[in-house]
């Protein structure tokens, strides 16, 4: 793979490729679903807010076209919130392409207290790659059988459930995992 030399950031800007992958990624729905159990209602491609910022309710409908629009305005915004968050960091364009639809998925804010994002402060590449591997989980705070208790309240009690995504032969949330695998392989083959 051509790796390219690592340029800030701040002058890099979503690929044509990333942005197709992401669309398929994400899957096309004509009307509001919940994708994975535990998450908000998205509609077109994995949309969870309309521009209004307004959230997605289920019942809603949206085209193919108005759906492509809608996406590209959504990571138009996220983009620059997540150049701000890295603003000396050089990166690769794949390297940027994994971050921007990882964040696409889960919100600057998430992005923000992330251990990728971490990493790359500190320059440490490969550990912002491996990183990408913590996000293979759904969470809720109601105990599910088959889910783990992964954070305690001060008396000692689970105040967290997680199920592990690459759990083999799961039906719940597989594509999750799949999606972090080919994340951080990605992530990994640009690195030196």
């Amino acid at each position: 793979m051509n790796k390219g030399a690592r340029i800030l950031a701040g002058s890099l800007s979503l690929s044509a490729a990333a942005f197709v992958g992401l669309l398929v990624s994400e899957g096309y729905s004509e009307r509001a679903v919940i994708p994975t159990q535990n998450d908000r209602p998205t509609l077109g491609f994995g949309s969870t807010f309309h521009e209004s910022g307004a959230p997605v309710r289920l019942g809603e409908t949206t085209t193919p076209v108005r759906a492509v629009v809608k996406a590209q305005a959504h990571i138009g915004q996220e983009e620059a919130r997540f150049r701000a968050t890295i603003p000396d960091v050089p990166l690769h364009q794949a390297e940027y392409d994994v971050y921007m639809d990882w964040v696409y998925q889960y919100g600057t804010g998430a992005w923000s207290g992330s251990g990728m994002r971490r990493h790359l402060l500190a320059g440490e590449y490969r550990g912002a790659c491996g990183a990408l591997l913590a996000y293979r989980y759904l969470t809720s705070a109601t105990p599910t059988p088959g889910w783990e208790p992964y954070r305690f309240d001060a008396a000692g009690q689970p105040a967290r459930w997680r199920f592990d995504c690459c759990t083999p032969g799961n039906r719940v949330c597989a594509g999750v995992c799949t999606r972090q695998r080919e994340r951080h392989e990605k992530c990994m083959a640009v690195q030196e």
